[in-house]
């Protein structure tokens, strides 16, 4: 139940600005903490959501961070790498815009 508030809290915060790539209908973030009752499965068996349109944010912007994504090894997301002087330049601008919003 930790993981599940803890997601909830951080889909407050913007997407990291080096995030990349899309969703690719692999369904494993829509089983964490464990499967949600909105996840559907097409006839070539690629995940969906029942409720797209009105998905919570955590659902939206996951993963938001390379830190926060649990399932790298499926996820079509990554991140490129940062260097400490674009991580500060961040920090130091504020929050980055939030990238346009990507399938679940």
């Amino acid at each position: 139940m930790k993981r599940k508030i803890k997601r909830l809290a951080t889909s407050l915060l913007p997407v990291a600005p080096n995030r990349f790539g899309e969703c690719n209908r692999c369904g494993e973030c829509c089983k964490l903490p464990y499967p949600c009752p909105f996840l559907r499965y097409d006839a070539e068996g690629l995940s969906m959501c029942a409720i797209y349109k009105f998905r919570p944010p955590s659902c939206r912007k996951y993963p938001r961070t390379a830190e926060e994504n649990l399932t790298p090894q499926v996820c079509g997301f990554g991140f490129a790498p940062v260097s400490p002087s674009e991580e500060a330049a961040t920090t130091l601008a504020g929050d980055p815009p939030v990238p346009a919003e990507q399938p679940a």
